[in-house]
């Protein structure tokens, strides 16, 4: 396993601490990530995202989206049958599931849909104005009210 060296950031760099304990969180958990269910994130606009999840064979009642500061938690738990089956072949997975996607700060979930077996969650980053580059004035230097 690799591990990244991260002081030459914090000498040029002001307040990317918490970035940096975020990239050293994730090259601890890209081997032990589950696979299941597959998953797409996508760039829909400059500031929106889609993730896209196969959860063929669940229900919207059996699956649960929480976002908590800026986790977001997709589970899926599917509900007991009383009907026992005698599978030929299973070739699709009825396990539960708890996926946990990381979110930047200030995204936000806006809404998700369930439709052909996929789940579609659908993120928008929204920057506070405070935050948004603005442009500085420069002053000529010269004092003004001088008596």
């Amino acid at each position: 396993m690799r591990t990244l060296d991260l002081s030459p950031l914090y000498r040029s760099a002001i307040g990317f601490d918490r970035m940096a304990s975020l990239l050293n969180t994730v090259s601890q958990a890209e081997t032990k990530q589950p696979s299941y269910p597959p998953y797409n994130i996508v760039l829909t606009g400059d500031d929106t995202y889609r993730i896209t999840m196969a959860v063929a064979g669940f229900a919207e009642a059996e699956l649960d989206l929480q976002v908590e500061q800026n986790l977001l938690t997709v589970a899926g738990k599917k509900s007991e049958n009383s009907e026992p089956k005698e599978y030929l072949y299973q070739g699709i997975a009825e396990r539960g599931f708890e996926r946990r996607f990381q979110l930047a700060d200030h995204v936000r979930v806006e809404n998700a849909q369930l439709e052909n077996g996929l789940l579609h969650i659908d993120l928008v980053r929204e920057i506070p104005e405070a935050m948004k580059p603005r442009k500085i004035e420069i002053g000529s230097g010269k004092l003004l009210n001088q008596n």
